[in-house]
């Protein structure tokens, strides 16, 4: 089952970072990758919130939705994604946010699998690609938000 992990150091809070991780319906103005998103529905929770989103990827003629549960814990701060529904028999996804001098570490996991061993050929290479430049996107979204550092 293809996976990604990867740790990186910026120069913004863990509260910055978590709070555009959290921002999911700004996904598709800059996340590589998402086309859309939609929440269905949002429910506060004892640590957090519970949102079920539909996102639609897409790269050349590709084209896929799925639907997935978005916990967000802002004490951690961490966020979760469960899939739910769409063309994966498997995907899981954590963003954590750990305090760092001048900073915070952001570590970020994916895990996933398609039902389909030929959209898996397919798409399996260009999402590695994709997941490697989250982060990036993330970082940048940060200093389009908050400036140079936070």
């Amino acid at each position: 089952m293809p996976q990604f992990q990867h740790r990186r150091r910026v120069a913004f809070t863990p509260a910055q970072m978590y709070a555009l991780v959290a921002d999911v319906e700004r996904y598709p103005e800059f996340l590589p990758l998402c086309e859309a998103l939609a929440v269905r529905s949002r429910v506060a929770q004892e640590h957090g919130e519970v949102l079920i989103a539909d996102m639609q990827v897409g790269y050349g003629t590709i084209r896929e939705s799925f639907t997935s549960e978005v916990t967000l814990v802002p004490a951690g701060p961490h966020v979760f994604v469960a899939y739910v529904d769409g063309p994966f028999k498997h995907l899981d996804n954590r963003w954590a946010f750990h305090p760092a001098p001048g900073g915070c570490d952001i570590d970020f996991y994916i895990s996933y699998e398609f039902k389909s061993l030929m959209l898996q050929m397919l798409v399996g290479t260009m999402f590695e690609q994709a997941f490697r430049k989250f982060t990036d996107a993330f970082e940048q979204r940060a200093r389009e938000v908050y400036g140079r550092g936070g």
